[in-house]
């Protein structure tokens, strides 16, 4: 019978700890495919069940759905035995059309409007969301005069435990690291098994004990699907050259026995500054894969091989 406990790892240097395993709710949001409230209800519950006790949302998923779905899928836990992570930088209008504002105002009402969709009196982690989009230079300087100094003014007042910053890139996080007294980041598709670009914004976390979520440990599903036709690698059709260099990586992994997205899980989870793998379900079959990937053994000979190969970095920590 599986085991329902999963370790949990403190956040940066504060009082806060995650499991090592998170549910990310964009799935729940209608990110892909349209479920309904039982649907989604049924996916958070059962990653509950199975031991996941950090949640990762954000208004931008589903214009404030996948908020909304998640609190009622928690409805009757303890608040105290989850922790929630949201974001601010978006701001979802009546309409559902959602704009992007890092003021101090636009963070004080994205919290609020966070808080009433959630059904909640409070969140742990906030997180400044996408920076980079669109008109990055503005957001940029907004984000680091308005929306940080916003959020640690409620970080010590004790309204929120922790703060960061969301983003699909590590050299606009680093540059608020090296700005900003943060306590974690999510990074969403900048460590994984097929690239491993941010290994010195990594080694600075680790020595100065800021957390790493990571996200899109799959790269937008390549390395869940395989170098299949049509497979997605950073939200569009992967390259020729990237399919040659999944399908280089899967031919090692399944010699060894181990298939490509459980290799993807373990080595992603091995690097030292990664506190926790955030990954979005949308079935509860997947949230259950996810959580049995947990548990699964995999052979030091596989790691030293895709070492040994160049299929790694010579840098990357090798799980085990």
């Amino acid at each position: 019978m599986a085991t329902n406990f999963l370790p949990s790892v403190q956040v940066g240097k504060i009082d806060l700890h995650v499991t090592r395993l998170g549910m990310g709710t964009a799935p729940i949001g209608n990110l892909y495919n349209s479920i309904s409230d039982e649907h989604a209800f049924d996916v958070v519950q059962h990653s509950y069940e199975r031991g996941v006790r950090f949640f990762d949302t954000a208004p931008l998923y589903g214009a404030g759905e996948a908020e909304r779905r998640l609190g009622k899928a928690l409805q009757g836990i303890p608040r105290d035995d989850v922790v929630i992570q949201t974001k601010i930088g978006r701001i979802v209008r009546s309409d559902r059309s959602i704009y992007f504002d890092y003021s101090r105002d636009g963070v004080m009402k994205s919290i609020e409007d966070s808080l009433e969709r959630l059904g909640m009196e409070r969140v742990d982690i906030l997180l400044v969301h996408d920076p980079d989009f669109e008109n990055e230079e503005v957001h940029y300087r907004q984000a680091l005069d308005e929306a940080f100094p916003t959020l640690l003014d409620l970080r010590a007042q004790g309204v929120i435990s922790a703060v960061g910053a969301g983003m699909n890139q590590w050299q606009m996080e680093w540059e608020f690291a090296k700005n900003i007294d943060v306590d974690c980041f999510l990074l969403a598709g900048r460590y994984t098994l097929l690239e491993q670009t941010s290994l010195d914004f990594l080694a600075w976390c680790t020595k100065h004990d800021v957390s790493i979520f990571l996200g899109g440990v799959y790269n937008s599903g390549i390395l869940a699907t395989g170098p299949i036709a049509g497979a997605k690698y950073n939200y569009e059709d992967a390259s020729p050259e990237i399919l040659a260099r999944v399908g280089r990586l899967q031919e090692v992994t399944e010699r060894h026995g181990v298939p490509l997205h459980v290799a993807a899980q373990h080595f992603a989870r091995a690097h030292p500054a990664v506190a926790s793998l955030i990954i979005g379900s949308a079935k509860v079959d997947e949230a259950d894969d996810n959580r049995s990937v947990w548990d699964v053994e995999t052979p030091a000979a596989m790691w030293q091989e895709l070492h040994n190969r160049g299929l790694i970095a010579a840098e990357a920590p090798l799980p085990g």
